[in-house]
């Protein structure tokens, strides 16, 4: 990845509907990542309204261009800091698990609704999205995915071979699932010669305990920035893997053999 970019992921508690919270922290961290040199802050899951607040999902989902996108344009432009992060997204009658990317202007790049659902909770208060996504980011091509779709090979190939870079994701993922940060984003990364930030939520959100481990991978496999299980913005330079050895980099996307 020639691009150079300083990209940052924040792990953090729910907000559980406290807008006035959301975005405070919102504007906080913004503004740490712009000062530590960050062109972009991946935050978790559904953080507006909170994830494991379904009631909430359906009382405060919001259209696109609605308060909550115009308010993140005008901290992301205010801070000098891209935002890439989860919330409920309501068109019509249908609500979506959704997440949006706007860049350091405040301009949309990017929006995606998340297609693998995950437990009784998310398919009772989302339809799944139908489509991937990919776009330019400060001259990488990146992706969004959400949680969940991270563990399915196949939505992380097909993304690979549009020629996705960087693959951001917000996730909320519970506690005692740590191999999907330990080794599944990791096998993910290595398979794809791709780089992975995986922003997951701190402490519980209405009994919920989250297992925090929010991870930077680079395109080898290898962990750039690593969290533990309490409140941390990670910082990682994506030129670093430009000295990567193309020769530990896997070449899957050429080398695999379509069989019956």
């Amino acid at each position: 990845m020639s691009a150079r970019m300083h990209l940052a992921v924040f792990q953090t508690r729910s907000v559980a509907g406290d807008d006035a919270t959301a975005f405070a922290t919102i504007a906080r961290i913004l503004a740490s990542a712009a000062a530590a040199g960050a062109g972009m802050v991946v935050f978790p899951e559904l953080y507006l309204p909170g994830y494991n607040q379904p009631v909430l999902h359906a009382e405060q989902a919001q259209q696109q261009g609605g308060a909550w996108e115009q308010r993140l344009s005008d901290l992301c432009r205010k801070a000098g800091c891209g935002l890439t992060i989860g919330w409920a997204e309501r068109a019509g009658e249908t609500v979506y698990n959704a997440a949006s990317c706007f860049d350091a202007t405040g301009r949309k790049l990017a929006h995606y609704r998340k297609v693998q659902l995950f437990g009784p909770m998310e398919r009772a208060s989302f339809q799944p999205g139908d489509r991937l996504c990919d776009f330019d980011l400060g001259g990488i091509r990146a992706g969004l995915l959400i949680c969940y779709d991270v563990e399915f090979a196949e939505h992380v190939r097909a993304l690979s071979e549009r020629g996705v870079e960087l693959l951001l994701v917000p996730t909320a993922n519970p506690a005692g699932f740590d191999n999907v940060s330990n080794v599944i984003v990791p096998a993910r990364a290595c398979e794809t010669a791709m780089t992975i930030a995986y922003a997951n939520y701190c402490g519980s959100d209405a009994g919920l305990r989250f297992g925090g481990l929010s991870t930077l991978v680079g395109p080898d496999g290898n962990v750039m920035a690593r969290a533990g299980t309490g409140e941390t913005l990670l910082i990682a330079d994506l030129s670093a893997t430009s000295d990567i050895d193309p020769a530990h980099l896997s070449t899957q996307n050429t080398d695999r053999r379509r069989v019956d």
